[in-house]
Protein backbone atom coordinates (compact mmCIF):
# COMPACT_ATOMS: atom_id res chain seq x y z
CA UNK A 1 0.00 0.00 0.00
CA UNK A 2 2.78 2.42 0.92
CA UNK A 3 4.54 1.58 -2.34
CA UNK A 4 1.39 2.32 -4.33
CA UNK A 5 0.97 5.66 -2.54
CA UNK A 6 4.59 6.54 -3.25
CA UNK A 7 4.22 5.68 -6.94
CA UNK A 8 0.99 7.68 -7.11
CA UNK A 9 2.66 10.68 -5.43
CA UNK A 10 5.59 10.58 -7.87
CA UNK A 11 3.27 10.30 -10.87
CA UNK A 12 1.15 13.22 -9.64
CA UNK A 13 4.24 15.35 -9.03
CA UNK A 14 5.57 14.65 -12.51
CA UNK A 15 2.20 15.50 -14.04
CA UNK A 16 2.25 18.87 -12.27
CA UNK A 17 5.92 19.65 -12.98
CA UNK A 18 5.89 18.84 -16.70
CA UNK A 19 3.44 21.63 -17.67
CA UNK A 20 5.35 24.08 -15.45
CA UNK A 21 8.64 23.15 -17.12
CA UNK A 22 7.07 23.58 -20.55
CA UNK A 23 5.72 26.99 -19.55
CA UNK A 24 9.15 28.05 -18.25
CA UNK A 25 10.75 26.99 -21.52
CA UNK A 26 8.13 28.93 -23.48
CA UNK A 27 8.68 32.08 -21.40
CA UNK A 28 12.46 31.86 -21.75
CA UNK A 29 12.24 31.32 -25.51
CA UNK A 30 10.01 34.38 -25.82
CA UNK A 31 12.50 36.41 -23.78
CA UNK A 32 15.28 35.34 -26.16
CA UNK A 33 13.24 36.62 -29.09
CA UNK A 34 12.63 39.90 -27.23
CA UNK A 35 16.38 40.23 -26.62
CA UNK A 36 17.01 39.79 -30.35
CA UNK A 37 14.38 42.43 -31.14
CA UNK A 38 15.99 44.87 -28.68
CA UNK A 39 19.42 44.37 -30.25
CA UNK A 40 18.05 44.90 -33.77
CA UNK A 41 16.29 48.08 -32.71
CA UNK A 42 19.15 49.71 -30.80
CA UNK A 43 21.63 49.02 -33.60
CA UNK A 44 19.31 50.22 -36.36
CA UNK A 45 18.63 53.68 -34.89
CA UNK A 46 20.00 56.11 -37.51
CA UNK A 47 23.04 57.94 -36.10
CA UNK A 48 21.93 57.31 -32.51
CA UNK A 49 22.47 53.61 -31.91
CA UNK A 50 25.32 51.69 -30.31
CA UNK A 51 28.50 52.36 -32.33
CA UNK A 52 29.33 49.41 -34.56
CA UNK A 53 33.04 49.54 -33.75
CA UNK A 54 32.30 49.02 -30.05
CA UNK A 55 30.22 45.92 -30.77
CA UNK A 56 33.05 44.62 -32.95
CA UNK A 57 35.53 45.09 -30.08
CA UNK A 58 33.30 43.74 -27.33
CA UNK A 59 34.13 40.45 -25.62
CA UNK A 60 30.63 39.86 -24.25
CA UNK A 61 27.19 41.42 -24.47
CA UNK A 62 24.34 41.47 -21.95
CA UNK A 63 20.79 42.24 -23.09
CA UNK A 64 17.94 42.68 -20.62
CA UNK A 65 14.59 43.35 -22.32
CA UNK A 66 11.97 45.16 -20.22
CA UNK A 67 13.82 45.66 -16.94
CA UNK A 68 11.13 46.47 -14.40
CA UNK A 69 11.30 48.90 -11.50
CA UNK A 70 9.21 48.79 -8.37
CA UNK A 71 8.31 51.46 -5.85
CA UNK A 72 9.74 54.85 -6.82
CA UNK A 73 11.01 55.67 -3.33
CA UNK A 74 12.69 52.30 -2.81
CA UNK A 75 13.83 52.13 -6.41
CA UNK A 76 13.73 48.34 -6.63
CA UNK A 77 14.59 46.89 -10.02
CA UNK A 78 14.37 43.40 -11.43
CA UNK A 79 14.86 41.92 -14.85
CA UNK A 80 15.91 38.84 -16.77
CA UNK A 81 18.13 38.68 -19.81
CA UNK A 82 21.04 36.93 -21.46
CA UNK A 83 24.80 37.04 -21.88
CA UNK A 84 26.77 35.91 -24.93
CA UNK A 85 30.55 36.06 -25.45
CA UNK A 86 32.92 35.76 -28.36
CA UNK A 87 34.87 32.56 -28.97
CA UNK A 88 38.64 32.65 -28.75
CA UNK A 89 39.14 31.13 -32.20
CA UNK A 90 36.93 32.73 -34.84
CA UNK A 91 35.27 35.46 -32.80
CA UNK A 92 31.72 34.17 -33.33
CA UNK A 93 29.23 34.57 -30.50
CA UNK A 94 28.41 31.81 -28.03
CA UNK A 95 25.08 30.33 -27.04
CA UNK A 96 23.31 32.62 -24.55
CA UNK A 97 23.41 32.14 -20.79
CA UNK A 98 20.55 33.43 -18.65
CA UNK A 99 21.05 36.20 -16.11
CA UNK A 100 19.01 38.13 -13.55
CA UNK A 101 19.51 41.82 -12.73
CA UNK A 102 18.62 43.11 -9.29
CA UNK A 103 18.99 46.52 -7.66
CA UNK A 104 20.97 49.37 -9.14
CA UNK A 105 21.42 53.11 -9.03
CA UNK A 106 19.13 55.99 -9.96
CA UNK A 107 20.33 55.55 -13.55
CA UNK A 108 17.72 52.84 -14.00
CA UNK A 109 14.96 55.34 -13.18
CA UNK A 110 15.21 57.04 -16.58
CA UNK A 111 11.81 57.38 -18.20
CA UNK A 112 9.13 54.85 -17.41
CA UNK A 113 8.46 51.63 -15.57
CA UNK A 114 10.19 49.32 -18.05
CA UNK A 115 13.61 49.82 -19.58
CA UNK A 116 15.61 47.80 -22.10
CA UNK A 117 19.26 47.51 -21.08
CA UNK A 118 22.30 46.62 -23.19
CA UNK A 119 25.83 46.22 -21.85
CA UNK A 120 29.08 45.61 -23.73
CA UNK A 121 32.01 44.03 -21.91
CA UNK A 122 35.11 45.50 -23.50
CA UNK A 123 37.96 43.32 -22.23
CA UNK A 124 38.83 39.81 -21.12
CA UNK A 125 39.11 40.75 -17.45
CA UNK A 126 35.59 42.16 -17.41
CA UNK A 127 34.27 39.08 -19.24
CA UNK A 128 35.87 36.76 -16.68
CA UNK A 129 34.28 38.64 -13.79
CA UNK A 130 30.88 38.76 -15.46
CA UNK A 131 30.84 34.98 -15.89
CA UNK A 132 31.06 34.44 -12.14
CA UNK A 133 27.84 33.38 -10.41
CA UNK A 134 27.35 36.91 -9.04
CA UNK A 135 28.73 40.26 -10.23
CA UNK A 136 28.08 43.79 -8.97
CA UNK A 137 28.46 46.58 -11.52
CA UNK A 138 30.74 49.35 -10.34
CA UNK A 139 32.04 47.43 -7.34
CA UNK A 140 33.80 44.67 -9.29
CA UNK A 141 34.27 46.32 -12.66
CA UNK A 142 34.35 49.89 -13.98
CA UNK A 143 31.07 50.78 -15.70
CA UNK A 144 30.49 53.83 -17.88
CA UNK A 145 27.64 55.24 -19.92
CA UNK A 146 28.11 54.07 -23.47
CA UNK A 147 28.50 56.63 -26.27
CA UNK A 148 25.71 56.93 -28.81
CA UNK A 149 26.25 57.28 -32.55
CA UNK A 150 27.56 55.34 -35.50
CA UNK A 151 31.14 56.54 -34.96
CA UNK A 152 32.71 56.23 -31.50
CA UNK A 153 36.06 57.74 -32.49
CA UNK A 154 35.35 60.83 -30.40
CA UNK A 155 34.69 58.70 -27.35
CA UNK A 156 38.01 56.87 -27.16
CA UNK A 157 38.64 57.83 -23.53
CA UNK A 158 35.35 56.38 -22.32
CA UNK A 159 35.88 53.24 -24.36
CA UNK A 160 39.36 52.59 -22.99
CA UNK A 161 38.69 53.48 -19.35
CA UNK A 162 35.71 51.25 -18.67
CA UNK A 163 35.46 47.48 -18.66
CA UNK A 164 31.72 47.69 -19.29
CA UNK A 165 29.73 50.21 -21.33
CA UNK A 166 25.97 50.39 -20.83
CA UNK A 167 22.88 51.84 -22.49
CA UNK A 168 19.18 51.99 -21.68
CA UNK A 169 16.03 52.61 -23.69
CA UNK A 170 12.69 53.63 -22.26
CA UNK A 171 9.66 55.04 -24.06
CA UNK A 172 11.67 55.40 -27.24
CA UNK A 173 14.54 57.33 -25.64
CA UNK A 174 17.91 55.64 -26.09
CA UNK A 175 20.96 56.81 -24.16
CA UNK A 176 24.11 55.73 -22.39
CA UNK A 177 23.67 55.26 -18.65
CA UNK A 178 26.04 54.13 -15.87
CA UNK A 179 24.36 51.27 -14.06
CA UNK A 180 26.21 51.47 -10.77
CA UNK A 181 25.32 48.97 -8.07
CA UNK A 182 23.19 46.58 -10.10
CA UNK A 183 23.84 42.91 -9.33
CA UNK A 184 23.95 40.35 -12.12
CA UNK A 185 23.42 36.70 -11.21
CA UNK A 186 23.37 33.68 -13.46
CA UNK A 187 19.90 32.15 -13.68
CA UNK A 188 20.26 28.38 -13.46
CA UNK A 189 16.49 27.86 -13.64
CA UNK A 190 16.26 29.62 -17.00
CA UNK A 191 19.36 27.81 -18.24
CA UNK A 192 17.63 24.55 -17.38
CA UNK A 193 14.54 25.71 -19.26
CA UNK A 194 16.71 26.43 -22.32
CA UNK A 195 19.15 23.51 -22.28
CA UNK A 196 17.45 20.86 -20.15
CA UNK A 197 20.11 20.97 -17.43
CA UNK A 198 21.26 23.32 -14.66
CA UNK A 199 24.38 24.48 -16.45
CA UNK A 200 26.42 27.55 -15.49
CA UNK A 201 26.90 30.52 -17.80
CA UNK A 202 30.65 29.94 -17.76
CA UNK A 203 30.17 26.42 -19.10
CA UNK A 204 27.67 27.60 -21.72
CA UNK A 205 30.01 30.31 -22.99
CA UNK A 206 33.41 28.62 -22.71
CA UNK A 207 32.45 25.09 -23.72
CA UNK A 208 30.36 26.22 -26.68
CA UNK A 209 27.14 24.61 -25.63
CA UNK A 210 24.74 23.81 -28.46
CA UNK A 211 22.69 26.90 -29.37
CA UNK A 212 18.95 26.76 -28.79
CA UNK A 213 16.71 27.41 -31.83
CA UNK A 214 15.08 30.32 -30.00
CA UNK A 215 18.45 32.10 -29.95
CA UNK A 216 19.07 31.79 -33.70
CA UNK A 217 17.98 35.35 -34.54
CA UNK A 218 19.99 36.90 -31.69
CA UNK A 219 23.21 35.06 -32.53
CA UNK A 220 22.83 35.79 -36.26
CA UNK A 221 22.40 39.51 -35.50
CA UNK A 222 25.49 39.54 -33.27
CA UNK A 223 27.60 37.69 -35.83
CA UNK A 224 27.09 40.51 -38.33
CA UNK A 225 29.75 42.41 -36.39
CA UNK A 226 33.18 41.00 -37.19
CA UNK A 227 35.58 40.93 -34.23
CA UNK A 228 38.27 43.60 -33.97
CA UNK A 229 41.28 43.20 -31.71
CA UNK A 230 42.01 46.33 -29.74
CA UNK A 231 45.76 46.79 -29.29
CA UNK A 232 45.22 48.84 -26.13
CA UNK A 233 42.88 46.36 -24.50
CA UNK A 234 43.37 45.81 -20.77
CA UNK A 235 43.98 42.17 -20.03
Amino acid sequence: MKLLKTISFIATSMAVCMPLAAEDAKDTAERLREAAAVFHEVTDIPDKGIPADLISRAKCIVIVPSLKKGAFIVGAKYGKGFISCRGSNDGSWSAPGAIRVEGGSVGFQIGGSETDVVMLVMNTRGATKLLESKFTLGAEGEVAAGPVGRNAAANTDAKMAAEILSWSRSRGVFAGVALQGATLREDLDDNEAIYGERITNKDIVTKWHKKTPAATDLIAALNKYSPVRDKQETK
